[in-house]
């Protein structure tokens, strides 16, 4: 292990709780800044795609449900 790193560690074994937590907000903080946040109209694109991409799922779990149910009626009756 290299002294930078060693120096590092011993260095953020020291901090008190409340250094740690005001480190980890400013990081996330520096982190949301790089983010690209999506524009009105990309959000809008990006939730009517996941709602007809649900919809295709629902109905065609709703179908296989239904053939299933019918060879079960069919076996069974």
């Amino acid at each position: 292990m290299s002294q930078v790193a060693k120096a590092d560690r011993d260095q953020a074994q020291r901090r008190n709780l409340f250094a740690r937590i005001t480190l980890f907000i400013k990081q996330v903080i520096d982190e949301l800044r790089k983010v690209v946040w999506p524009t009105r109209n990309s959000l809008w694109t990006y939730f009517l795609v996941v709602l007809v991409f649900i919809t295709a799922i629902m109905l065609f779990v709703a179908l296989i449900d239904a053939v299933f149910e019918q060879l079960v009626m069919w076996v069974f009756a």
